[in-house]
């Protein structure tokens, strides 16, 4: 990020360097210059006032940005090297996962390719050629800057009790804008016709979260036929139903964190209330409307027929009711025009700069054998690690003690991370170990990843000894809980293996609220393992109606354990493959630090419209 002189120098610029945070500094000069000329009252020069501060800010800000960078161009590459070599002891294991991997994600690709199409081919025919509407892709397309971006559960909403919602009818993710990370929540139209289903609800929440945790500025593409009425009661009453998306946007506007919205389509009920709520709003033309009860209903209530135009097109909202701000007359226009809207927020330029960092010094395709089929098939997480930093080097925590968790420092794309990772059961020392790195890493404001595959459930204590040593270890477990929940960094959560009852919790589970939290797709997710389950009952008087429900419980468990049944319900943001890993993580760290470029205000109040 900052070139060698400044580097070198660690916070004492050189005369004729021009170093990267100078426009930032002159533009402070003339904030000191003002405030002092206001404050001196004659007293004082006001240059003189003005050039301390100046200095100690300058000071400041190099000391601290610029020895970020320096500790990892001085410290990383001495940092020791892992060995990833896969021992022939291990040879038969990784051919079992590798042969799992490769069935697994055949059938992601399978779903991938089942989501890619929306509602289907006559859906987004009917979608294009007769409403004229550009598909929801083709709408992020001219939206989002050219590179690729960050998708969020896109498995979300299949196979789900009511029916497949493929993609939950809406596509969320991540991408730049002008150069700015943003959230995008963009309905899709082609699916149920743009009515809401309670998976749609859950996932644009789970996006107003992201975009809450990480102050990411939101982009709303707005194409929604309400609410879908038969499931009204799960998605309409409770606190974490619909309405919900509305009380968060006015939170987030108080936040500072900048709201836009395109009516693309059809806004009626509660989709309404969406782009009526965003701090800057466009419609287009003859395909936006915006109303609580459409023309149908309007003809039971009254018998009249109204058009949609007229009862809530473009023009009425822009000229009329005032609840669009920008008329755009082509979708192309809307999307330049929210362009150019986030190019006036008070955003300090990311630096563009590309950190030098090494890649592992081992194939990430690798990766796939080290995907365990189940927990007996684990092999050691440090050939994980040595196939996703930097270099493959590894500044490792502990090392002797607590050996069943990993705990460490490493790059991942030149982003300094700490690193807590499962290599076996969750152990009375373990825990204590991982309490004190987490807290280590709270205190020097270093970002957490956490690589999951803990334990199935563990047998019951059989003495006094074991029960006193299991009660010793949950205590521990709890004073790692607590130092992972107050932790104050961010927080990315990789479930590599099983994701299974209370260790779950210790090593940022869901519940937990991490910034970011991937499956890869042999992941298994439930409060036990299904298959270390019995089939034969353990007593002799249980009758064949006990074994054929304990048969049924773990066929029940088997399939709701499956990362694809977690990722269609939300329970995380979304299945990666684990050759993708690397890159996925960069992206997250590189989200969660642009909120370190924002200028904010003190103002605590949303932005009221009309």
């Amino acid at each position: 990020m900052w070139n060698t002189v400044a580097l070198r120098s660690l916070g004492r610029l050189h005369p004729k360097a021009t170093p990267p945070q100078l426009p930032r500094l002159q533009t402070l000069n003339h904030v000191f210059e003002r405030k002092y000329k206001d404050l001196c009252h004659g007293k004082l020069p006001a240059h003189v006032l003005q050039n301390q501060g100046l200095k100690r800010t300058r000071d400041m800000l190099c000391c601290r940005l610029v020895s970020n960078k320096a500790k990892y161009r001085r410290g990383a590459k001495t940092y020791p090297v892992l060995d990833g070599r896969i021992l022939s002891v291990y040879r038969h294991v990784f051919e079992e996962n590798l042969r799992n991997s490769e069935a697994v994600i055949k059938r992601y690709s399978e779903l991938l390719e089942t989501v890619s199409k929306g509602g289907g081919e006559n859906a987004i025919l009917r979608h294009t050629q007769r409403n004229k509407k550009l598909f929801v892709r083709e709408r992020l397309k001219l939206l989002l800057d050219d590179e690729s971006f960050l998708e969020l559960s896109p498995l979300a909403g299949l196979e789900m009790p009511y029916g497949d919602v493929p993609a939950a009818g809406c596509l969320t993710g991540i991408g730049k804008i002008c150069g700015v990370w943003c959230v995008f929540m963009a309905n899709d139209a082609t699916v149920k016709g743009g009515t809401i289903y309670p998976i749609g609800v859950k996932k644009q929440l789970r996006a107003q979260e992201i975009a809450m945790q990480n102050r990411l500025l939101s982009v709303y593409l707005v194409d929604s036929g309400g609410a879908f009425l038969p499931l009204q009661s799960e998605l309409f009453p409770d606190k974490s139903h619909g309405g919900r998306l509305f009380y968060n946007e006015a939170i987030m506007s108080a936040m500072r964190i900048p709201q836009v919205a395109v009516v693309c389509g059809s806004c009626v009920a509660g989709g309404a209330y969406v782009p009526t709520m965003a701090e800057e709003a466009v419609i287009i033309d003859k395909i936006g409307t915006l109303f609580l009860a459409g023309p149908p209903l309007v003809k039971a209530a009254t018998g009249e027929y109204v058009s949609p135009e007229d009862l809530g097109g473009a023009k009425l909202h822009s000229e009329v009711s005032g609840c669009s701000d920008h008329f755009a007359s082509s979708e192309k226009e809307a999307y330049e025009c929210i362009r150019n809207v986030i190019s006036t927020l008070n955003y300090d330029p990311l630096p563009e700069e590309v950190t030098e960092h090494d890649s592992p010094l081992y194939s990430c395709d690798e990766l796939l054998g080290l995907a365990p089929r189940d927990y007996r098939c684990s092999l050691p997480v440090k050939l994980i690690l040595s196939r996703l930093m930097d270099g493959s080097r590894f500044q490792e925590f502990k090392a002797n003690y607590g050996t069943t968790l990993v705990t460490g420092f490493g790059h991942v794309q030149g982003h300094l991370v700490g690193i807590v990772a499962n290599n076996g059961e969750l152990t009375h020392d373990a825990s204590l170990k991982g309490s004190h790195f987490v807290q280590l890493c709270s205190q020097r404001s270093i970002p957490i990843l956490f690589f999951q595959n803990t334990a199935p459930h563990t047998a019951e204590p059989t003495s006094i000894s074991q029960a006193e040593a299991q009660s010793n270890r949950l205590k521990a477990q709890a004073s790692m809980m607590a130092a992972v929940a107050c932790a104050a960094v961010p927080k990315i959560t990789i479930v590599v293996g099983g994701c299974y009852g209370s260790e779950s919790y210790v090593m940022c589970g869901r519940s937990f609220s991490p910034n970011f939290l991937f499956l890869w797709p042999n992941a298994r997710v439930a409060l036990v393992d299904s298959r270390h389950f019995s089939t034969v009952p353990q007593t002799g008087d249980s009758d064949c109606t006990d074994e054929s429900e304990l048969k049924h419980l773990k066929e029940k468990l088997e399939e709701e354990s499956s990362a694809f049944y977690s990722s269609a319900r939300l329970w995380d943001d979304g299945v990666i493959l684990p050759q993708n890993t690397r890159k996925v993580i960069a992206q997250c760290l590189e989200i969660v630090e642009q909120q370190k470029y924002r200028v904010v205000s003190p103002c605590q109040y949303p932005v009221i419209r009309m």
